[in-house]
């Protein structure tokens, strides 16, 4: 496979972290690396606790012993981290489905963190081989190696910052459910609140006013230059072949509905004015 094909098929994340080494400036020895890890020259790798210890064969018999580390972030940093991603829904449901979320940095950017490491100098590494270099063909092989490891499981990144899968999902479900159930507590008080203070509504009273109203209030009538007549406009109605006037059909329903519109607008003002009223 090219480059160009490996790099489509990798995570975002994986390819992000292997950037960073193809940053490094001596190509032929990260072309001896990759070669490392392509031919099965890492023989394991395990975690303990934040740290990475590896076995790589080398040109002797006994493998190089390889140590690979970022710096852990704080129980407190953690706990800032994991606060911010349970506010996300998207974020939260992605991470319990065991996926990254494109933009998790924002997570650790919003809490001044990175989850990335910015330079290769920001990697602590060290091999029991005699090369002083750093990294140096056995490091960079396990990087190489690191990078896959991201693909099948995003939760190893996490792990070098000093949390596990395990930890993080535990802590959002957590979090989560203490959220669900403070927001349950609160709309129960609310109602309870309402209960309270609340009335019994008589509905066959609801549109009676029994008291007086005031003499200054003045009954203003609206304009009547134009009706919600005039806004229908004319009204689409098929022609009759017995009518024997001269008038269109629907010329005749909208001159009775402007007399009957007149007429119940008259008796409401009237109403209002409490002039002929029962």
């Amino acid at each position: 496979m090219s480059n160009e094909t490996l790099q489509a098929s990798r995570e975002w994340w994986s390819q992000r972290w292997l950037d960073l080494l193809d940053s490094y400036r001596f190509k032929k020895r990260l072309e001896r690396a990759r070669n490392y890890s392509r031919q099965g020259n890492v023989l394991s790798i395990k975690f303990k606790g934040a740290k990475v210890l590896a076995k790589v064969q080398g040109s002797e018999i006994e493998p190089y012993k390889v140590s690979l580390s970022l710096d852990a972030f704080s129980d407190e940093e953690w706990g800032y981290v994991v606060e911010t991603m349970s506010q996300k829904a998207l974020f939260a449901a992605k991470l319990l489905a065991g996926e990254m979320p494109q933009n998790i940095e924002d997570v650790f950017i919003s809490n001044g963190l990175s989850l990335f490491p910015f330079t290769l100098g920001d990697v602590h590494s060290k091999c029991s081989c005699p090369d002083k270099a750093v990294p140096c063909k056995h490091i960079g092989a396990v990087y190489y190696q690191l990078g896959d490891r991201f693909s099948e499981d995003p939760f190893v990144l996490f792990q070098l910052r000093g949390r596990t899968k395990e930890q993080i999902i535990s802590d959002l479900r957590q979090l989560r459910s203490t959220k669900n159930v403070e927001n349950i507590q609160e709309t129960a008080e609310i109602q309870a609140e309402i209960s309270e203070h609340q009335y019994p509504v008589k509905i066959d009273d609801f549109w009676q006013y029994n008291e007086p109203l005031e003499s200054s209030l003045v009954v203003i009538s609206p304009a009547v230059s134009e009706t919600v007549l005039d806004t229908l406009g004319t009204i689409p109605l098929a022609k009759d072949e017995e009518n024997t006037t001269k008038s269109p059909a629907s010329e005749l329903v909208m001159k009775y509905l402007q007399t009957v519109y007149q007429d119940v607008s008259q008796k409401a003002f009237l109403a209002a004015m409490n002039v002929g009223g029962s």
